[in-house]
């Protein structure tokens, strides 16, 4: 049985995971008979924003760890305890948690760094030669772990941009298809980036799901 590492930014499109993107990815993985461990980091989150007027709500704080385990039911780990050797694959949802607490795209753009354990992690999987599932925004952390990879957000031209100018090479795409980099072994999909319903954002991610796991030695 393949076992997939998870990793999450929280919980909520505004400031975390996305939740339908996640489910999706763990419906998927279980239908295919595939074990997923799901992580985050155990950090505060940059902001929390009110999901039913998208504003900031000033004076909160919430951790990534703690808000993530909403979505995994409570079965999640510090990402500092996951390791490649442990696992066949790795998943990153999407979210604008991705870009505000995975990495710092969001406020830097073409500057952004990673966070640490993120970095880490997905070149630990990198350099094993072992596949990784990037959706949604997940995409633009892609040049900051591999030289040159393939990689899809869909067709935003300023995104699509940005990522190019961080050394990834874009590649536009539907929603309910996916760009596979064979060398690299990086599976991207736009999802919400481009989805207009839950059904055609689970048309690309379970494409990816099975792209993984076929993938996965």
């Amino acid at each position: 049985m393949k076992k997939v590492a998870v990793v999450l930014a929280g919980c909520g499109v505004y400031d975390g995971s996305e939740i339908y993107e996640t489910v999706i990815t763990l419906l998927s993985l279980d239908s295919h008979e595939a074990q997923y461990q799901c992580f985050a980091p155990d950090i505060e989150q940059l902001h929390v924003i009110n999901h039913k007027t998208g504003e900031v709500m000033d004076g909160e704080s919430r951790n990534v760890l703690i808000e993530a385990a909403r979505l995994a039911r409570g079965e999640i780990k510090d990402l500092t305890e996951a390791k490649a050797e442990d696992f066949d694959a790795l998943i990153f949802p999407g979210g604008f948690g991705v870009a505000k607490n995975l990495c710092n795209f969001a406020t830097e753009g073409t500057n952004m760094t990673l966070n640490p354990e993120v970095a880490r992690i997905a070149t630990e999987f990198a350099e094993a030669g072992k596949p990784a599932g990037y959706i949604c925004i997940a995409p633009t952390m892609v040049a900051s772990i591999y030289n040159g990879a393939q990689c899809t957000i869909g067709n935003n031209a300023e995104t699509a941009a940005a990522i190019e100018s961080m050394g990834a090479t874009h590649v536009d795409c539907p929603v309910d298809d996916i760009v596979i980099d064979e060398e690299n072994k990086v599976i991207t999909t736009p999802a919400y980036m481009l989805a207009s319903r839950i059904s055609e954002a689970a048309a690309g991610i379970e494409k990816l799901v099975r792209q993984i796991l076929e993938m996965a030695q």
